[in-house]
């Protein structure tokens, strides 16, 4: 029985292990700025196309804290100075991350590379 019990463990632990290895990483530390083409202000949501509560102009600084695809369009959920969180469409952010790599429109599922 105590073997029994091992065994299940083991495979509750590999299979968590392994879900985490190939998650995306979305917990990175990923500065941005508002870009927006347009030049019109970029509308901040409640939800990835909900409800628009507030907007940020170009220039504005925000933190991407989660990403997510709605509708196959690229969501960001961001953060302000403040603490404030919003989803904004990604296409309008130009965003850093901490290790100094760049993206342009961060794109949500990068492909992988064409062999």
């Amino acid at each position: 029985m105590a073997m029994r019990v091992r065994k299940v463990r083991l495979c509750i632990l590999s299979a968590v292990l392994s879900l985490t290895a190939s998650a995306p990483a979305t917990s990175q530390d990923v500065a941005c700025v508002v870009t927006d083409p347009t030049g019109t202000p970029l509308n901040v949501r409640t939800e990835p196309n909900g409800r628009i509560v507030t907007s940020l102009t170009n220039g504005s600084k925000v933190r991407r804290v989660e990403e997510r695809r709605y509708a196959g369009k690229g969501w960001a959920l961001v953060s302000s100075d403040t603490g404030e969180l919003g989803w904004v469409f990604s296409a309008y952010l130009d965003c850093v991350s901490v290790g100094g790599d760049r993206w342009k429109s961060a794109p949500m599922h990068p492909r992988p590379p064409a062999n």
